[in-house]
C-alpha cells in the first residue's frame, strides 16, 4: 500500500511518498537548486522567447531549471513567484504572456506538472492514495466564496497536471502527524506553521491513544492567518526599498503636484504581482509619471526592476537580510541596478517595529485557536513549530513567553508537512 502527500506551498513545494512495511517508512522526492540537493522543488515559473529559423519559441522553466537559466539569461524573461498566492484572489483573472493569456489554475498547473514529473523519475507511478495540503486560510481569500474558489482552482490545476483522484488535509494538520509518529504518550499539541504566504495553527490530541481514531478526531481546533514570511518581506521593501525607487515622490500633471501612484509599490511588494508589472500598459504608465517626476531617476530605477524581471535579485537580497536577521542584531542590505545602489543596515529593532502589526495579527490567532480549543496555555504540553518565519525571534518569543520555551519544538522544515500528508495517505493514523 503506497500513500502519496504533496505540500505545493508559496515557496518551495515538496513531496513524500509512505509506503506499508517499509523502512524508512517515509521518503522525500529529491531535487538539486544550484548543484546542490533539496528535498524542495521551487515554486517558480520563468517563461523565455527564443527565435530560431524565423520562429519564435516560448520555453517554460520550473523549480531550480526555471532559477538557473532565469540566472544564466542576459534578456531577462517573465518570472513568476509565490503562485499559490493567486488561488484565493478573486480580481485575478489571467496575465498576458508572451501573448498568451494564463489563468490562475493554468500557471499552477504549468508547475505541477514539471514537479510531477521529477518525482515519478525518482518515487514511479503515484498509484496510490493521494493527499494534498492546504492552507486553512488562503492569501487573498476575504470571504467564504474566496475560499471556494481557491479551492476549485487548486482541483482543477492537479486536474490539468493529471491527478484527478485526491483528498485535501489542512498543513498544520498534516504537520502534527508527522509529530505524532514522535510521541511514546498522549500530548495536548498546538502547531505553527509558518510558511512564505500563510500562518496556520492549530491544537490536536495526539499520541498512541488518539491513533486508529476517526479522520480528524484529534483536531481540536484550526484558525488559518494570510501573512507570514512574504508579508515580512514586504515590511523589508516598503522602508528600505520603495523610498529610493520613488514612493512618497511627487509628479506633475494638468498643473497639479500628485504623488506617485502608490500600486506600483503594493504591487513591488508582493512576489505573485511583481512579475505581472511588466506589461505594456503599466510601463508606458511609470514613463510617463517618470517624464514630470521632482525625482526621475528613481522612476528610473523603478522602471529598469520591472522591465529587466530584477524581481528574484530583489527577493534574494531581502531573504538573505531577513535570514541574517534571525541571527544577528544587524544585517546588510544591499541590491544594485545600474541607475542605484540601494545599501544601508538594517537593525533587528527596526525590522521588528515594521512587522508590529503582523506579530499582533499572530498573537490574536493563537489566542483564537486556544479560545477555540477551550484550553488555557498550561494546558498545551507541547508546541510543534515548523517553517522558515518560526526561526524569527519576534515571531518565537510569541511562544515562549505563552507557552514556555521548554514547551517548544519543531522538525524538518521543509519536509515535516509532506511528510503528514503522506502518513494520512497511507491510512497510517486510522
Amino acid at each position: 500500500m503506497i500513500g502519496i502527500g504533496i505540500d505545493f506551498g508559496t515557496t518551495n513545494s515538496c513531496v513524500s511518498m509512505a509506503v506499508a512495511g517499509r523502512e524508512p517508512g517515509v521518503v522525500s522526492a529529491q531535487f538539486q537548486l544550484l548543484g546542490e540537493p533539496t528535498p524542495t522543488f521551487r515554486s517558480i515559473l520563468y517563461f523565455r522567447r527564443s527565435e530560431a529559423e524565423g520562429r519564435r519559441q516560448i520555453h517554460i522553466a520550473c523549480g531550480s531549471e526555471a532559477i538557473e537559466q532565469y540566472l544564466a539569461d542576459e534578456e531577462k524573461g517573465r518570472l513568476i513567484q509565490s503562485i499559490k498566492s493567486l488561488l484565493g484572489s478573486a480580481t485575478f483573472t489571467s496575465t498576458a504572456i508572451y501573448g498568451r493569456s494564463y489563468g490562475a489554475e493554468d500557471l499552477v498547473a504549468v508547475f505541477l506538472r514539471a514537479l510531477l514529473a521529477g518525482c515519478r523519475e525518482q518515487l514511479g507511478e503515484m498509484n496510490g492514495r493521494i493527499v494534498v495540503g492546504r492552507p486553512v486560510q488562503f492569501v487573498g481569500a476575504e470571504s467564504a466564496e474566496d475560499e471556494q474558489l481557491a479551492l476549485a482552482r487548486l482541483r482543477n490545476a492537479f486536474a490539468h497536471a493529471g491527478i484527478h483522484e485526491f483528498e485535501f488535509e489542512y498543513e498544520p494538520v498534516a504537520a502534527a502527524r508527522t509529530y505524532q509518529h514522535r510521541l511514546t504518550r498522549d500530548e495536548v499539541v498546538l502547531i505553527g506553521d509558518f510558511g512564505g504566504g500563510t500562518s496556520d495553527f492549530s491544537v490536536l490530541a495526539l499520541g498512541p491513544s488518539h491513533r486508529g481514531r476517526a479522520e480528524r478526531g484529534g483536531v481540536l481546533a484550526t484558525v488559518g492567518l494570510p501573512l507570514a514570511g512574504d508579508t515580512f518581506d514586504t515590511r523589508i521593501i516598503r522602508h528600505v526599498v520603495s523610498p529610493l525607487l520613488g514612493y512618497g515622490t511627487e509628479y506633475r500633471s494638468f498643473g497639479k503636484d500628485l504623488s506617485v501612484p502608490s500600486w506600483f509599490y503594493s504591487r513591488l511588494e508582493r512576489w505573485h504581482y511583481l512579475s505581472l508589472l511588466k506589461s505594456r500598459e503599466t510601463l508606458a504608465t511609470i514613463r510617463s509619471v517618470q517624464r514630470t517626476a521632482n525625482q526621475p531617476l528613481r522612476l528610473a530605477a523603478l522602471r529598469e526592476l520591472v522591465e529587466d524581471d530584477l524581481g528574484f535579485r530583489l527577493h534574494q537580497a531581502v531573504q538573505q537580510t531577513k535570514i541574517a536577521l534571525s541571527r544577528a542584531e544587524e544585517a546588510r542590505f544591499h541590491f544594485e541596478l545600474s541607475s542605484i545602489a540601494i545599501e544601508t543596515q538594517v537593525s533587528r529593532g527596526d525590522f521588528e517595529r515594521w512587522i508590529g502589526e503582523d506579530l499582533h495579527s499572530i498573537e490574536r490567532s493563537v489566542d483564537e485557536v486556544l479560545a477555540i480549543a477551550g484550553l488555557a496555555a498550561e494546558q498545551i504540553d507541547r508546541v510543534f513549530l515548523t517553517g522558515g518565519s518560526s526561526f524569527v525571534p519576534s515571531v518565537r518569543r510569541i511562544f515562549e513567553q505563552r507557552f514556555g520555551s521548554r514547551k517548544l519544538t519543531g522538525g524538518d522544515n521543509f519536509t515535516s508537512v509532506a511528510t503528514g500528508l503522506a502518513i494520512a495517505a497511507l491510512g497510517a493514523d486510522d
